[in-house]
């Protein structure tokens, strides 16, 4: 065994070896793979092993499109057979809003040249004659869809690594991992000791008790899962091809060809968690007693509709454990709070998903980003506050509702409350209804009445037309938003514009009371943030960023040494704030302070440390909205009483609270973009709009990948596009984002966020588009159809900014 490596990877199922096999593709030919047991042992050997193409994801779908392809590369490259099966998938829909995903999936298929595609009932007898399709609405095929053999996969990830030079060591279950004082890794095994610059903990069933050796807790819960494998059925012993997979999601199980029978596997809503207090170091093989009447409901919608499952008996069950995280994808990464620590734990469609989770995870490793952003995947996601509890819960709640469809804007209640501010009553009493972010509760909109819960659908629901209230109020008198989830964080000391110069893109302010909006950049040359940055003191700043990348931003934070006597603290857990914006907003608060509220006293991107109905705030002028209006951030202490002294003067001038489904109308009403949706590693900064706040002229994190990024073409503009909403289904829906956008019949890009702009009574969407220039009229992809738009030269709502800096 090698005493040194460049990464030992800790897990030998088809995850591992597959990270093992790009590390080694990718150069790395210095690494080891350690098993405790055989190749496969855990969840691996016993997988159904589907194969599929399309995600709601579109990075996620690239991913398991490279990776379906890369399996027959794998045999012809290694010559061991992976038992690769792809007769297609058959995609159902026997509800409306099935139909709406199925469509926009296949829309996204042809912008991305998936094959993915609508078929009609005679084509669909044709290639799978057992299935009754009766009230299905829409049938979608894959051509590529099918399934593998789990141990000819890991099999041939392992022997293309082996032949690349990494050493594979079965029985070699590591007992401890410890980084030393020069960042790198020490596994202990019980066959000798490596020295390690990176440890990638792959271990399956075992991630927790892996990660645990290095001090971290993961959000993970394993599940028993069934699935069963029929007798033959003499229809399919009689015929000369194989037979599509079934996806009928709206009848929650699965079902494919297996030899001359058929494999049927469910989620069922009575789930069992498996366990809790930790994965039993001897487990391997092993399987759980038969449980089928837990699967029952399933079973007989799966012979509904394929009636040759109910004639046949049962060959075989199997009834094994697989690991979730809390919202069923993988937890990825590098851990931000160690280093050369990564983790790949918690996969379930491991096969559709294990070659492109390699690749990403060899790009992140060797080239320090991976090319596509998947923050969906990053470990950074999830905080301490995901714990056990929430985890179980989630973990239920994923389990029973795998096939379920994830709706836009779709806000899941298990395992909440979590995270909580002193106004969470006080909001709730007054209808809000409550989203989550990065663990804390925060207000969506607020209904008439208390208790009231979203609706679910592709089309608006009954938020839409309450929120067009709020953000009609905020436009024309003034609104409350709590900004309490926003990223907070200090930095002060001798050193600390130095600091921030040395972090931020732009150039940052040295005269107290001055902000400036600071792109952070990424290793390509991307944008991994956008911040406020505000001068408060000499050598004391305030830096608001996204509260959903918190940890994840803490990486970058990191690479970027502290000088002597200079601290860097969060503040987001120990303070609230609230952006007070519209025309009356100055009006409400100089009723509440004593400092001048003019704009000769307090301009646009200025701030001030003043007192609101006698709480102690940090003022920024700035606003999310494009309104004019200022952010109030205090102590969590002060939060009620500010907030109750914000809505008693916002009465008397028709002012409101407002939640942040109508902050996403409004900052689309103004263009601006946002992180995780407009911003983010993948797309470089002349793309986004943000060039001019990149100082090329100065030294900065990631400067010559912007550099370089910059100095070549955009290959494509963010842009603002309006819907024609007298079309049928533009009349009752608007883009959420991720539909197609096409040009003269050709793909010409995608939104990214969407929403209907209620001051301008206008469809909006904003989407990256390559070579559309403002004014060409377009087809955006609404409910995966084709809707006309045209792309606007300038933001419909005060396009010069005059509101904001009145």
């Amino acid at each position: 065994m090698r005493t040194h490596a460049q990464a030992v990877v800790i897990g030998g199922g088809v995850i591992g070896c597959s990270i093992l096999y790009h590390l080694a593709r990718a150069g790395w030919t210095d690494v080891v793979l350690l098993e405790r047991d055989e190749l496969t042992s855990g969840s691996t050997w016993h997988a159904a092993a589907n194969i599929h193409g399309l995600h709601d994801n579109t990075n996620i779908s690239r991913i398991q499109h490279y990776t379906m392809q890369l399996y027959r590369e794998l045999e012809q490259e290694t010559g061991q057979g992976c038992g690769v099966f792809q007769p297609g998938s058959l995609y159902l829909a026997q509800t409306e809003a099935r139909e709406h995903q199925l469509r926009l999936q296949a829309a996204k298929a042809r912008l991305y040249g998936m094959n993915f595609h609508e078929i009609g009932r005679d084509e669909a007898e044709r290639l799978h004659p057992l299935v009754d399709f009766d009230g299905v609405r829409c049938i979608m095929y894959e051509p590529d869809g099918g399934n593998v053999d789990p141990s000819g996969v890991t099999a041939a990830y392992a022997a293309g690594a082996r032949a690349r030079g990494a050493e594979i060591h079965r029985f070699a279950p590591v007992t401890a991992t410890e980084q030393m004082p020069d960042g790198t890794w020490l596994v202990r095994t019980e066959k000798g000791d490596i020295r390690a610059d990176w440890v990638v903990n792959a271990a399956g069933l075992w991630g927790r008790e892996v990660a645990r050796m290095a001090g971290v807790e993961l959000p993970l819960q394993p599940t028993e899962h069934q699935y069963f494998v029929t007798e033959t059925i003499p229809e399919i012993a009689a015929m000369d091809r194989r037979l599509p997979s079934v996806a009928d999601r709206d009848g929650e199980y699965y079902l494919r060809q297996e030899g001359q029978g058929l494999l049927v596997g469910a989620y069922e809503r009575d789930v069992r968690l498996w366990a809790e207090e930790g994965t039993p170091r001897g487990f391997g093989h092993e399987l759980f007693a038969d449980d089928l009447e837990r699967i029952e409901e399933n079973m007989m919608r799966a012979i509904e509709r394929v009636p040759a499952v109910g004639e046949a008996g049962i060959k075989r069950v199997i009834n094994g454990p697989m690991i979730w995280s809390p919202d069923a994808n993988v937890l990825f990464g590098p851990v931000p709070e160690l280093s050369n620590y990564f983790c790949a734990n918690g996969i379930i469609p491991g096969f559709s998903q294990s070659g492109g989770m390699g690749l990403m995870a060899a790009q992140w490793i060797t080239e320090g980003e991976m090319r596509h952003d998947l923050f969906a995947w990053d470990v950074a996601r999830f905080g301490a506050w995901a714990g056990p509890a929430f985890t179980r819960a989630r973990v239920r709640d994923q389990y029973a509702h795998r096939f379920a469809i994830h709706f836009p804007n779709e806000e899941r209640a298990a395992g909440r409350p979590v995270r909580t501010r002193p106004v969470y009553e006080t909001q709730k009493a007054m209808g809000a209804v409550f989203g989550l972010n990065y663990g804390w509760e925060h207000p969506l909109w607020f209904a008439d009445a208390p208790g009231t819960e979203d609706t679910l659908g592709f089309t608006r629901q009954n938020w839409w037309a309450p929120v067009g209230e709020e953000a009609r109020t905020l436009r024309e008198r003034a609104g409350i938003i709590d900004i309490s989830n926003f990223a907070k964080y200090r930095v002060a000391g001798p050193g600390a514009h130095d600091w921030c110069e040395a972090v931020f893109a732009n150039r940052i302010p040295a005269e107290p009371g001055r902000s400036c909006l600071a792109p952070l950049i990424g290793k390509r040359g991307g944008i991994a943030g956008d911040f406020t940055v505000t001068c408060l003191a000499p050598e004391e700043y305030w830096i608001i960023g996204s509260g959903l990348a918190e940890r994840y931003h803490s990486r970058f934070f990191r690479e970027v040494p502290l000088p002597a006597g200079t601290v860097f603290e969060s503040l987001t857990d120990s303070h609230c704030g609230f952006n007070v914006a519209g025309p009356e907003s100055r009006a409400l608060l100089q009723n509440l302070t004593g400092a001048s509220l003019a704009t000769p006293d307090f301009p646009f991107l200025r701030s001030k440390r003043i007192e609101v109905a006698g709480v102690e705030v940090t003022a920024l002028r700035v606003s999310f909205t494009g309104d004019l209006g200022w952010e109030l951030h205090c102590r969590e202490d002060d939060q009620l009483r500010l907030y109750e002294a914000l809505l008693e003067e916002g009465r008397a001038l028709g002012a409101a609270p407002v939640g942040s489904r109508a902050l996403m109308s409004l900052r689309i009403e103004k263009g601006y973009g946002s992180w995780g949706r407009e911003y983010s590693p993948e797309y470089w900064p002349q793309e986004v709009g943000l060039e001019r706040l990149v100082k090329l002229d100065k030294p900065f994190l990631n400067r010559d990948a912007a550099a370089e990024t910059m100095g070549r073409p955009a290959r494509e503009a963010l842009r603002l596009i309006e819907i024609d909403h007298a079309a049928a289904e533009a009349s009752r829906a608007d883009a959420t984002g991720g539909e197609p956008v096409f040009h003269e019949g050709r793909g010409a890009g995608r939104v990214t966020s969407g929403a209907y702009g209620y001051a301008v009574g206008r469809s909006l969407a904003l989407g990256f588009l390559d070579g559309v220039a403002p004014g060409a009229e377009v087809e955006v992809m609404l409910l995966g159809r084709p809707h006309p738009a045209r792309v606007l030269p300038q933001a419909p709502f005060d396009p010069q900014g005059a509101r904001l800096r009145a």
